[in-house]
């Protein structure tokens, strides 16, 4: 029985809502303090985007500057960012992230990747089959919602996939890791711990 197209992407939209509240859940644990979003999404565009500035940061994750000031402090007391003077405007900040969290985010992504890896191994060959079957069409699909929100005009040429440039194919793992070093995160919530 085919579903109707707003029914699929309903469906769609639930089941990978679904499997990344699941999967954030399994990879918490209690030996680290956890973060949340928001700090992640900055972490991670401070690692993709070292110097970065506080105010560009709050454009480029479509926050007020002062929440992002306030995430600032936030991992700056934590070890997991680092603040540093423009050289070109003394009132402005640079930020970095620091080794530890380079470390946590590289740890977490591994311990991620791992459950997932093994989830998908118990899968039988048919669904292995047919979600490697559907990643390309996932991936333009991603594409297509950074496209849109590329071309929006309060967009002002910001790139909200994160790492990649608008126009850069979201799926093209050769560009992404030639360009960016790693895959890119579009979206990506998570709690490295």
């Amino acid at each position: 029985m085919d579903m109707a197209p707003k029914d699929l992407a309903g469906e769609l939209t639930e089941q990978l809502a679904g499997f990344q509240r699941v999967l954030r859940r399994r990879l918490r644990s209690g030996s680290t303090p956890r973060l949340r979003g928001a700090q992640v999404e900055l972490m991670r565009l401070v690692e993709a985007q070292p110097g970065l500035r506080v105010s560009a940061a709050a454009e480029e994750l479509f926050l007020a500057g002062n929440s992002v000031s306030t995430l600032v402090n936030q991992l700056v007391r934590a070890g997991l960012l680092r603040r540093e003077p423009d050289p070109l405007d003394r009132r402005a900040a640079l930020l970095y992230v620091t080794p530890a969290a380079v470390d946590r985010m590289h740890a977490w992504d591994t311990l991620r990747s791992d459950l997932v890896r093994e989830r998908f191994a118990a899968l039988s060959e048919e669904d292995r089959a047919a979600l490697a079957a559907a990643l390309p069409a996932l991936r333009r699909l991603t594409e297509s919602l950074c496209q849109e929100e590329c071309a929006a005009p309060e967009s002002s040429g910001r790139d909200p996939c994160g790492r990649g440039q608008c126009g850069t194919e979201y799926g093209d793992r050769e560009h992404r890791e030639r360009e960016h070093g790693e895959p890119t995160h579009c979206g990506q919530e998570g709690d490295p711990t």
